[in-house]
């Protein structure tokens, strides 16, 4: 057997549960089974399941090694596809990280989409605000609202984010509307913690800039969770449009200080400079591109 085979063996053990039960699906015999997982951990020089009579679990090596092996065999599995058939629909997994709340307000319905024109296609997301990394983790892509620091990293810019200072009517009646960044000093401010600063910065027509100081009386690491605080009368958040603008049409928000302008940043898809890009997330990030593009459907309805 050859490697690829034997990639496909071990796929196939950590999937089924073990090795009796990837033998009883592929119809061979479980010794026939054990002893090509012993072969391919001699020829690799690393154990990649612990084994008892009972139960089996993945080793660090072996988790590695089925991450890795897992795209090598979509990979060629969509190569193959292609060569025979130019025609023939994409195949294979993507595995792809997301900000939590853009992923659940706007990502869900692009993937549905997706998804639709590709069935073929599976599709494995970790929601989490936090930077992954992507070799560690075996992901494909992330999906990043960030200034993308890393070199190792290729950067494919899908949309614009804009921000917006907003807060309740029931707020601003209560405590005033401010009408210079210096104001903001005199107000209760929500402050996302997990952005690198500690600061707003916010820039006249002219293009002056002012810099406010953001404590926060809340501060939190989900923009859905602050918005529900601003909305509940707890003072003046910076949110990205995307979480909050529906709330800014219908009124349940009012932006504050909408003469100044804040900080603009894009959403992109990230992947590693040195990994073949599969033609699967290729067509996932053009979609994404073409969905979404330089005027998100979040931002037409909101005065600019």
């Amino acid at each position: 057997m050859g490697q690829l085979e034997d990639m496909q063996l071990f796929i196939r053990i950590v999937d089924a549960g073990g090795i009796g039960r990837a033998a009883e699906q592929l119809d061979i015999a479980k010794s026939a089974v054990s002893r090509r997982l012993v072969e391919l951990e001699k020829h690799l020089g690393v154990r990649l399941l612990n084994r008892t009579t009972r139960t089996s679990s993945l080793t660090e090596a072996g988790r590695i090694y089925y991450t890795r092996a897992l795209g090598i065999v979509d990979d060629v599995t969509e190569l193959n596809s292609i060569t025979a058939d130019d025609n023939t629909s994409l195949q294979g997994t993507i595995k792809l990280a997301a900000p939590l709340s853009f992923g659940l307000c706007h990502l869900a319905g692009a993937i549905d989409d997706f998804l639709k024109q590709h069935a073929n296609i599976r599709i494995h997301i970790d929601f989490s605000d936090r930077q992954v990394d992507l070799v560690e983790e075996g992901l494909d892509l992330a999906f990043r609202i960030a200034e993308l620091k890393d070199s190792s990293l290729v950067a494919r810019r899908i949309c614009p984010i804009r921000f917006r200072l907003c807060a309740s009517p029931a707020y601003l009646e209560k405590h005033g509307t401010p009408e210079l960044p210096a104001d903001l000093k005199k107000h209760r401010l929500l402050h996302y913690n997990m952005s690198a600063s500690g600061y707003w910065r916010l820039y006249d027509a002219s293009g002056k800039e002012s810099v406010i100081n953001v404590s926060g009386e809340i501060t939190a690491n989900n923009g859905d969770f602050l918005k529900r605080m601003a909305m509940a009368g707890h003072g003046i958040v910076q949110l990205p449009t995307f979480i909050c603008w529906q709330e800014l049409a219908s009124g349940a928000l009012v932006a504050v200080l909408p003469d100044y302008s804040l900080l603009q940043r894009h959403a992109c898809a990230v992947y590693p400079l040195n990994r073949y890009l599969s033609q699967r997330v290729r067509i996932l990030i053009e979609f994404l591109v073409e969905r979404f593009g330089d005027e998100p459907y979040w931002d037409r309805n909101i005065n600019p």
